[in-house]
């Protein structure tokens, strides 16, 4: 394709293209969760988009209105993000959200502000989706070089994929959202055939990347993502020709795909260790994963060339209007056939649904958590046995609390420590829609249903009404890749991983600019001064620079403090003293200065370090702990048993908590050491 005039007609794809280059380098490590890495990136957003804004002045005016809108009530939730620190109990942890739903507005405004053609859509997400694919072949070669137990067990612990996100649901929804628009643009007749077979092997290789991290969220995510794809999405047909070679070449690697988690697992200690093994084991495991990458390289290059040989004969070959509507409802024909056929199959695999859908809902209620699943079989069809049942009850509990506006962004760690059941300690409630609803109230909720409404009417005009037939093929697989996100993100903690959640947005806003636009006449002169505006947006945009800033630099000197407190600690706690001014509303730079002089001994720095942590975060359990050991310590039992009942309140199911304030009931000091030891081993154990 000629990209230079379509470049010129959209030049700001220029811009677009950038923000998605940044978006693969965080899939390359942790899928831009930590703050260092996606805050950064939040100011090349923040900086794509003044070039954008400054190159293309976008005319207000000829923006759909329905774009208008959601940037509107996006900006809106946005901002009572920000204005959620005055009332979160974790100042810091709400700025540490607001900031990220700020990167999330700024990707979104560069995407959607500005029209785009067919073709630069075109080239924007499928630039994306092989990059992502180079992502997944870069991973596949990397863990199938990998050699030693460790090594295999610290790539795929427990045998599941967690490299290179670090945590197996996000792994599996960072292939599987480029996933589905590879296998939507796959089927885009106007694209090179040698485009489409690249894109459907593609789609093979991240499906199976995906369920090499046995994902239960993502395998629970697809019937749906089906569902939603043949029921609002055109061109049915289609997709379910594509689909035949590609859910072929899924199937035909995934039972060495599957073999893979028994044998690396096998590996693996009670404690997620190494487990003494013979030669022969670490032999079986090696083996395993290397005839997976083989089978699925394979799988993904029969697939690819399969579709690019059809795409070139389809190119080559038109059928008559007769012809071709035999073919359509011959394959719409098959397409039944084998809905019925899959339906049939699951029935009887799956035997009474009635029964599986009452055990299913058991195990998911079961405060068991992960131990109520079935022992045998895959653990992709174990059961729903985790903890996130008593995560979302206790979420809806502080909706039901704060239902207006909410206990303030990313602020529900020290609520679940309170009033949850399990054994885990989340930072997050593991769904996008009882995040909103906890953290920012029926305001954040409503606001956020109104722009992502807004920004899914305007997509659904760039389906229905763009006259270009590749605008709307892009549109449907950009929006395709937003819903997956969506989706799985229902039940899992998504929203927090940057590299997950600037993809999506990125893509609904791509979906926006292929809506149709109307040319506006000239303004006739004499129009008002837009000074005032300029002014307005500067002042906004200094204060996001700051916001961005200060926590992304007070999270660096936390990090070079953790590094050099052994060998200077003096230096140590001078990083930690400016950190703590950089982001004056985090504890941690307290909380960590605290830790080093408890190991240094230094008692008294220790309880200073954590009472300046207890007044910017008053329900810090770990602090309030801490000083109760220490005024144990140094014989002050009154103090003591007044901080170690507070800590027993703020978090109750606390063991070691528990025993300190028994052992100081019982007319004995706490032994800070062994108190501490206890920390790190509960810590190691539920890593």
């Amino acid at each position: 394709m000629r990209l230079i005039a379509p470049l010129r007609a959209a030049p700001a794809a220029v811009p677009a293209l950038g923000a998605l280059a940044l978006m693969v380098v965080w899939a390359t490590n942790q899928a831009g969760y930590p703050l260092t890495h996606w805050a950064p990136g939040g100011l090349i957003a923040l900086a794509l988009l003044a070039i954008a804004l400054l190159a293309v002045v976008p005319r207000w005016a000829e923006i759909p209105l329905s774009v208008r809108i959601a940037v509107g009530a996006l900006a809106a939730y946005t901002a009572l993000s920000f204005l959620s620190i005055l009332w979160a109990g974790v100042p810091g942890d709400a700025w540490e959200g607001a900031n990220r739903t700020l990167l999330y507005l700024l990707v979104f405004a560069l995407f959607a502000c500005w029209a785009q053609t067919g073709v630069t859509a075109a080239l924007l997400l499928c630039g994306w989706v092989l990059a992502m694919v180079g992502v997944g072949l870069f991973v596949l070669l990397h863990i199938d070089a990998a050699s030693g137990a460790t090594r295999l067990i610290a790539l795929l612990p427990g045998g599941r994929l967690v490299y290179p996100a670090g945590y197996v649901n996000a792994d599996a929804a960072q292939w599987l959202m480029a996933a589905w628009p590879a296998l939507l643009l796959a089927r885009e007749r106007r694209l090179p055939w040698w485009l489409r077979g690249a894109l459907a092997g593609g789609a093979v290789l991240l499906a199976e990347l995906a369920l090499l991290s046995q994902s239960r969220g993502s395998v629970y995510a697809e019937p749906v993502m089906l569902v939603l794809v043949f029921a609002l999405l055109p061109g049915r047909v289609r997709t379910f020709a594509l689909l035949v070679p590609v859910v072929g070449g899924i199937a035909a690697a995934a039972p060495a795909v599957l073999r893979v988690g028994e044998r690396v697992g096998a590996l693996e200690g009670a404690n997620g260790g190494v487990a003494p093994h013979s030669p022969a084991v670490l032999h079986s495991a090696t083996a395993a994963l290397n005839t997976a990458v083989v089978a699925t390289l394979l799988s993904a290059l029969a697939v690819g060339v399969v579709v690019a040989v059809g795409a070139a004969l389809e190119r080559r070959r038109t059928l008559s209007p007769a012809a071709g509507a035999r073919v359509h409802r011959g394959l719409a024909a098959v397409a039944v056939a084998a809905l019925v056929v899959l339906l049939a199959g699951g029935w009887a695999a799956a035997g009474n649904p009635v029964a599986r859908a009452r055990h299913a809902w058991d195990t998911f209620k079961s405060p068991k958590g992960y131990a109520a699943n079935s022992n045998t079989g895959s653990r992709l069809t174990s059961g729903l046995g985790s903890s996130r049942y008593d995560f979302y009850r206790v979420a809806l509990d502080e909706f039901a609390a704060h239902p207006l506006l909410g206990i303030g962004a990313d602020n529900f760690a020290e609520p679940y420590l309170a009033h949850g059941r399990s054994t885990e300690t989340p930072r997050y409630p593991h769904s996008v829609e009882l995040r909103t609803l906890a953290q920012t109230g029926l305001v954040g909720a409503l606001l956020a249903l109104a722009g992502l409404g807004a920004a899914l009417l305007a997509a659904w005009r760039a389906l229905a009404r763009n006259p270009d037939p590749l605008a709307r093929a892009v549109a449907a697989a950009a929006v395709a890749g937003f819903a997956y996100w969506v989706v799985h993100g229902s039940f899992d903690w998504l929203w927090e991983f940057a590299g997950l959640g600037a993809p999506a947005f990125a893509l609904l806003g791509l979906a926006c600019a292929l809506a149709p636009r109307m040319r506006k006449q000239a303004a006739p002169r004499g129009k008002p001064p837009r000074w005032p505006l300029a002014l307005a947006v500067g002042v906004v945009a200094v204060a996001a620079i700051v916001s961005l800033t200060a926590p992304w630099l007070s999270s660096l000197e936390l990090e070079s403090a953790a590094h050099v407190w052994v060998r200077s600690p003096a230096q140590a706690y001078a990083r930690l003293d400016h950190a703590a001014r950089l982001n004056p509303l985090s504890d941690e730079p307290y909380v960590v200065a605290g830790s080093i002089a408890l190991r240094l001994g230094e008692y008294a720095r220790a309880d200073r370090e954590f009472a300046l942590a207890l007044e910017r975060t008053p329900g810090d359990a770990y602090a309030t702990l801490e000083r109760g050991a220490i005024a144990s310590a140094s014989g002050d039992r009154r103090e003591a048993l007044v901080l170690l009942e507070r800590a027993v309140r703020l978090a109750p199911r606390d063991p070691i908590a528990r025993a300190a304030l028994a052992t100081v009931r019982g007319g004995h000091r706490v032994d800070i050491g062994e108190l501490n030891l206890s920390i790190l081993r509960n810590a190691q154990q539920f890593s």
